[in-house]
């Protein structure tokens, strides 16, 4: 069971990442902030003088959005480990208010950019002196279309804090003000329910604790319900206003042109996880099965199927795993992981104030990538290690590989590279694990990736794109309107074997990724690719790796379709997406194989 949440301070310094490495102290952070403020008028002296040199215009501009990254990044992680720590809070507020001065003083850039006359822009894309900044021109003029002039765009984006808004008040309300009720353990007492560790009491063998668990967190989300309900509706809005601003058709276009991702892999993904639905149906069967059950609850889904055998992974034994499963990729992509490990680069511990879930910082380029964990003893939190390196180690081979303009990967391929590593670590771990029980163990784990990542990330992306076309279409966007089309949802892809548990309805109240529209989907085509991509190393070795790695170091110097096919993978098709499926329904009857005897 999961232990009580500690206080910051009573965690070891080896298993808090090391900010130290990006300034000494806040003194140093507040020196350095000031020296950027003082630097942003060096940048914006270039307004409506773009023309007299471009070139000049764009590395000025440029160098201000590096100074002003250690800042942002240091008051943003510094804020992660404790959302109620009025101090981090106090930086971050400055730190956003520093970027968004920024931006709103270099919004004149793009503008005064696309103002040139097309044979200068195509000239400064062609001179070799350019050559680090031809991603960006390119672009320029793909979003010629959706640029304002420079005064309209000034003023949007001196909104970046309201626009922000939505998200912060959202973070402040799950992290810092909702309080969980305590979960009953068998033995009577009490245990602390927070974001952080259900994952462990839902994974729980013990049905009642899943069903407390459950209950307790989506009716205490109910509750606020009018609150979460009126803070995305805003985030909606917001989304829908920007669209619209910038001449788009819809939100969903917004977030997917300047990605360079065609609209059809969206909906294509859509389309073909419907198609594969009755074979989700095929695994929630074999899981009611394994499980013994007269009906299959919501709540069950992330029971484990192999019962009476634990995988217990404390962190260390976690991390030799991921280094085991890993070893595919070669020598030198272990040894930095191994860096990882004791440099400072990982935060890995639940505690009090701390920000749920896990995630990858790597914008910051002179000093490494961090690691935000909230590790329980499990296998989920072992390949979430993994996951969240995959991101490290992307963002470190574009950082030393591309100059900085070029650095800053595609959020479409963002989620390749993390589960390509949770697709080898599974793929080489069940072919060298024998032991029955073990092997079974995996599978249930396997498919639980496919099915959390992506029929769940799919059906986020459906919600999304419901949500946003009822607000386009004028229907208000209530607790009631939101609950309904996700119970819906939950009906299509869980309806047909699982029982309908009400509170289900609520759990579109607690999803973050949510205030971050149109961006769930690359779980989904992320783990597709990444599917493939294992396949590739495992069975081709070197030479496959070697591709790889071209992938990883690519950054934004191509765009992200063309990027996957440097690795080979083709995700302007939606044949990725139905080869992953067939792995999917394959894992099924593995499963059913290796729990014949069990």
């Amino acid at each position: 069971m999961a232990e009580a949440i500690r206080k910051r301070e009573e965690i070891k310094a080896k298993y808090k990442w090391d900010l130290t490495h990006i300034y000494a102290d806040d003194e140093a952070w507040q020196a350095d902030y000031d020296q950027v403020m003082d630097g942003i008028a060096e940048a914006a002296a270039w307004d409506g003088r773009v023309a007299e040199d471009p070139k000049a215009a764009i590395r000025a501009v440029q160098k201000l959005s590096e100074r002003i990254m250690p800042v942002y990044e240091y008051a943003f992680l510094r804020k992660e480990t404790d959302n109620a720590d009025p101090v981090a809070q106090g930086l971050k507020d400055k730190a956003l208010r520093l970027y968004v001065t920024a931006g709103a003083a270099t919004a004149f850039l793009q503008p005064e950019l696309l103002e040139l006359p097309g044979e200068t822009l195509e000239a400064l894309m062609a001179d070799p002196e350019m050559k680090d900044y031809d991603a960006m021109l390119r672009n320029v003029l793909l979003m010629k279309p959706h640029t304002l002039p420079k005064e309209e765009e000034k003023l949007i984006a001196m909104m970046g804090e309201v626009a922000d808004a939505p998200d912060a008040i959202f973070t402040s309300l799950t992290t810092a003000d909702m309080k969980l009720p305590p979960i009953r353990l068998a033995d009577g007492s009490m245990q602390e329910l927070t974001e952080g560790n259900y994952s462990t009491f839902i994974h729980s063998e013990d049905r009642e604790i899943r069903r407390q668990a459950f209950q307790h967190l989506m009716t205490t989300y109910e509750a606020f319900g009018n609150t979460i309900a009126s803070t995305y509706a805003a985030s909606v809005k917001k989304d829908q206003f920007m669209a619209e601003a910038h001449h788009f058709d819809s939100a969903r276009q917004s977030a997917m042109k300047p990605l360079e991702i065609p609209e059809a892999v969206y909906d294509n993904l859509i389309d073909v996880i419907h198609e594969y639905i009755p074979v989700l149906q095929e695994y929630l069967r074999l899981r009611k099965k394994l499980l013994g059950l007269d009906e299959l609850h919501l709540y069950d889904l992330y029971a484990p199927m192999v019962k009476g055998y634990q995988m217990k992974l404390p962190y260390e034994k976690a991390f030799d795993l991921v280094l085991e499963g890993l070893s595919p990729m070669g020598e030198d992509y272990l040894d930095k992981l191994r860096e990882a490990r004791t440099g400072g680069w990982i935060d890995v511990y639940p505690s009090t104030g701390k920000s749920s879930g896990a995630f990858s910082a790597g914008d910051l380029r002179e000093v490494h990538p961090y690691v935000l964990l909230n590790h329980n003893d499990n296998l989920e939190s072992a390949f979430t290690i993994a996951h969240e390196l995959g991101h490290s180690m992307h963002s470190f081979y574009s950082n030393t590989h591309q100059p900085a303009p070029k650095s800053d990967y595609s959020l479409f391929v963002a989620e390749v590279a993390s589960t390509c590593n949770e697709s080898v670590m599974m793929r080489y771990l069940t072919e060298t694990m024998k032991e029955p029980a073990a092997q079974a163990y995996l599978l249930n784990y396997f498919l639980e990736q496919f099915r959390t990542t992506v029929f769940r990330q799919t059906m986020f992306a459906e919600f999304e794109k419901i949500s946003h076309e009822m607000a386009q279409q004028g229907i208000p966007l209530t607790k009631e309107s939101l609950s309904e089309a996700y119970f819906r949802l939950n009906e299509t892809y869980y309806g047909e074997t699982c029982f309908m548990d009400p509170e289900i309805a609520s759990e579109w109240m607690r999803i973050p990724h949510f205030y971050r529209a149109f961006y769930v989907y690359v779980y989904a085509t992320g783990l597709c690719a990444a599917v493939s991509l294992s396949e590739k190393i495992l069975t081709e070795g070197e030479s496959a790796v070697a591709d790889y790695r071209k992938f990883l170091c690519a950054g934004c110097s191509v765009p992200p379709i063309d990027a996957l096919k440097l690795a080979g993978i083709d995700m302007s098709s939606p044949e990725p997406i139905r080869r992953a499926m067939e792995v999917f329904r394959e894992t099924v009857r593995k499963m059913e194989e290796a729990t014949k005897n069990l």
